[in-house]
């Protein structure tokens, strides 16, 4: 399933992920230059190939400088690369669409990461769509060995057509290992920036010329496809109906079909619409199988192939076997067949919670004890406020839009909302990344809303990464660390609207909120505790529960800490014959680090110093 490649295969096999292979193979194409943002499931391409000193790597503040910096080395003849998720692109595609114009030099690969089944993501986006929107050409590997050898060739293809290339890879690419043969390793050394404003200056009048150049580019791309080796037909013995596959999803078909004819895409955009004509002579029938969108179908019913999809098949999740035998056995008006691997069903329901100590348990507990409030959250670990127990946020959009929401909500309330106060929760990377606009827009437009900076100190949800804010770069060294508070009123919040609090105090906290949301003016109140996950966490002593003491209060349990274990549950009647729930506790102390935020609203005392049993060694990234 590959094509010839530059290079002799070296000696050794590695069992590879996808996110490992492509990062190896931009090591050995010789790439000098690679940045990213990080983003499940994307995220462990940069980490690996930080671990390569042959080659400059960083992790950038967002996703479109990451772009920028990967063209500003392709445009001195350096290969370059760069990786993000689906909805990263989202952010980078103000420079993709202009980088299609003007072209590149140095190959340029952009790895975009699709969550095909939404396992962390917002959405289910399709970034097959940006090879059609920007006029690139788009690879798709179906497996570990194709995402080390797409990746060398995507340089060479941009090389040969002067223009990026992205390589589409989803969730189970990224993340499943395989078997992978890497090949010798090649050496590139830049060829210099050669200046050219009708080429690099994209004002209309240099733009308008390279319009016609980017065409071309279309019409030289579409012929090359055609003659792909990455394109493939595979002939099979069963003609009743015939394939359209990609990615996984040809995986998927070969396993549930291994006997019908398969178009299996590799280079599939532009669209060979050429070897699809000749896959629908090998079959009655052409049943396109793509995640997500119906982009393939579209395209070749365009060109007047009749085929099936979509009616057929889903439009989300993936097509796995048990989704494709049943579809195509309805095509056929056969018996659906029983899933093979029915889904499991849990015996009780686990939401996903934060872990223990983290730094945004207090926050959350703190601003569900308030009342007459509109919350708007962020994209980052702390979007889990929204669930229980704390139902603690009513927003969470993209990046950076708490600021934008809260805005919005503050200046469109009507008369429900006047006396309700605007609050927007924003982590200290997803700030960094695109919520510094959201603020200076509150601040100039004299919004009435308060900011809770959540600084912990990494970019929690994706693994701790290092961001501005942490003062260490992606090789852990020593970097600028920004500082929240200056910045914030760099960007015109007042200095006494500022405030630089621990978590952890509770009560602290409380009446920062109060006083705060009072307060008619942009307001920030930033939150200063590492994550539990990083080196930089220090556990103090943990704590138990002294069962005679407990009363059933619950009120620990608010808190959200899963280190905290109801042990029985009891209703009680009170002389005012109110029935009051009541739930006693314990804390699994080789879990607990002693953050203390279940002690401040037990009533009763309950909770004390204890050594633990059993500690939990917290694993940090760089053990």
């Amino acid at each position: 399933m590959g094509a010839s490649l530059p290079g002799s295969v070296v000696a050794s096999r590695l069992f590879l992920s996808g996110n490992e292979a492509v990062a190896l193979a931009v090591r050995d194409a010789g790439c000098r230059v690679a940045a990213a943002y990080p983003g499940t499931p994307s995220t462990e391409i940069l980490e690996e190939l930080a671990k390569y000193p042959e080659l400059y790597a960083e992790w950038s503040v967002n996703e479109k400088v990451s772009l920028e910096v990967a063209l500003g080395a392709s445009m001195v003849g350096a290969r370059a690369f760069c990786a993000m998720k689906h909805v990263g692109l989202n952010v980078a595609s103000d420079a993709l669409m202009t980088m299609t114009v003007t072209g590149t030099e140095g190959g340029l690969v952009i790895a975009v990461a699709d969550d095909v089944g939404m396992s962390s993501s917002q959405n289910e986006q399709d970034s097959r769509y940006w090879g059609r929107f920007a006029h690139v050409p788009v690879y798709e590997p179906a497996d570990a060995q194709e995402a080390y050898d797409m990746t060398r060739a995507a340089f060479a293809l941009s090389e040969a057509h002067r223009c990026p290339v992205i390589l589409r890879l989803t969730t189970r690419i990224c993340h499943v290992k395989g078997r992978v043969q890497p090949r010798e390793r090649e050496a590139h050394e830049p060829a210099g920036f050669a200046k050219d404003a009708r080429r690099w200056v994209m004002v209309p009048g240099n733009a308008k010329p390279r319009l016609p150049l980017m065409h071309q580019r279309d019409d030289a791309l579409r012929a090359e496809a055609e003659t792909s080796e990455w394109n493939t037909l595979y002939e099979g013995s069963d003609r009743r109906l015939g394939f359209v596959a990609s990615g996984p999803a040809f995986m998927h078909v070969r396993e549930a079909f291994p006997d019908a004819p398969v178009l299996k895409l590799g280079l599939s955009h532009p669209l060979p619409i050429e070897r699809a004509r000749q896959l629908a002579t090998m079959a009655d029938r052409v049943l396109v199988v793509e995640e997500t969108e119906p982009l393939v179908e579209t395209e070749l019913r365009a060109a007047g192939i009749a085929c099936f999809g979509k009616e057929v098949l889903p439009r989300i999740g993936e097509l796995a076997p048990d989704v494709l035998r049943p579809a195509v056995a309805g095509m056929f008006g056969e018996p659906v067949p029983k899933a093979v691997h029915a889904a499991l069903q849990a015996v009780f329901p686990r939401p996903p919670t934060m872990c223990v100590a983290c730094p945004h348990l207090g926050i959350y507990y703190t601003l569900a004890q308030l009342r007459n409030i509109n919350i708007s959250g962020d994209i980052g670990c702390y979007s889990l406020g929204a669930g229980q127990p704390w139902n603690a946020l009513d927003t969470c959009i993209s990046m950076g839009a708490s600021m934008g929401v809260a805005l919005g909500m503050d200046k469109g309330r009507g008369e429900a909302d006047a006396k309700k106060s605007v609050v927007a929760v924003i982590g200290d990377s997803t700030f960094l990344h695109m919520g510094m606009q959201g603020l200076l827009d509150i601040v100039w437009n004299r919004g009435n809303v308060t900011v809770l900076l959540l600084d912990n100190r990494a970019v929690g949800m994706t693994g701790g990464q290092e961001n501005p804010g942490t003062g260490r770069d992606i090789h852990g060294e020593d970097a600028p660390r920004i500082d929240f508070a200056r910045l914030c009123e760099a960007l015109g919040v007042k200095k006494e609207r500022i405030r630089v609090l621990d978590p952890y105090q509770l009560p602290v906290l409380f009446k920062a909120l109060r006083e705060e949301t009072k307060i008619p003016e942009p307001s920030v109140i930033i939150t200063d505790r590492p994550c539990v996950l990083i080196d930089h966490y220090e556990a103090t002593q943990p704590y138990k529960v002294i069962a005679d003491k407990c009363t059933g209060c619950g009120n620990c349990i608010d808190v959200g800490c899963p280190a905290i274990h109801v042990t029985r549950r009891a209703t009680e009647v009170k002389p005012s014959g109110k029935e009051v729930e009541l739930a006693f506790v314990r804390i699994e102390t080789s879990a607990c680090t002693g953050c203390g935020l279940c002690v401040q609203p037990c009533a009763p005392e309950a909770i004390v110093h204890a050594a633990p049993e059993h500690p939990v060694n917290f694993l940090h990234k760089n053990v």
